[in-house]
């Protein structure tokens, strides 16, 4: 007998509850945590990031970012489709370029533990929305890069929380806490 309801679809099942998808899901988590720890290391090395001139290089992201506002579409207003809202625009300038220090040591320390926790399987639905959190963040400011992919692979490793640390610590922490993935 099946361990899905008749409401659940054979595939969902398999690839956000059922063990069998575990080391798929290893796999994405692992390369998803190395990406986020290469970052978050290289940040921790960078003295504008942090050190002795924290808040530097976040500064300078930031600005660049607001560069890519409607603002700056004066020639042709109709046709711009600007890289970053004016809304979070706003919030850059209000909230982010108020505390650089501070935020800058947050993204680096962050990242690390983002990709650490991913790594080891550890919390991986909460570890992976706080990487996709700031993938979000990032993409709002105008950066693509791989921040789309990353985006996706922390939804996925969301819902499929129960499984993508089954070979990692969530597989001895989430019985704890009374879940255990489906077989």
């Amino acid at each position: 007998m099946t361990s899905y309801t008749r409401e659940e679809s054979v595939y969902p099942h398999f690839f956000f509850t059922s063990t069998r998808s575990s080391i798929m899901w290893f796999v994405v988590r692992v390369y998803v945590g190395w990406i986020w720890l290469e970052a978050g290391l290289e940040k921790i090395q960078n003295p504008a990031w942090v050190g002795d001139s924290s808040g530097a290089a976040l500064t300078g992201f930031v600005q660049g970012a607001l560069k890519k506002t409607a603002e700056f579409c004066a020639p042709a207003p109709a046709a711009c489709h600007p890289d970053v809202q004016s809304w979070y625009a706003v919030f850059l300038e209000n909230a982010i370029l108020a505390n650089p220090v501070l935020l800058s040591n947050l993204v680096a320390w962050g990242e690390v533990l983002v990709g650490v926790a991913l790594i080891l399987g550890f919390l991986v639905g909460i570890s992976a929305f706080f990487g996709s959190f700031m993938n979000f963040n990032f993409m709002l400011a105008g950066s693509v890069s791989i921040n789309p992919y990353l985006f996706v692979a922390g939804i996925l490793l969301m819902l499929a929380w129960r499984t993508a640390g089954y070979w990692g610590l969530d597989r001895f922490i989430l019985p704890m806490f009374g879940r255990r993935p489906h077989s």
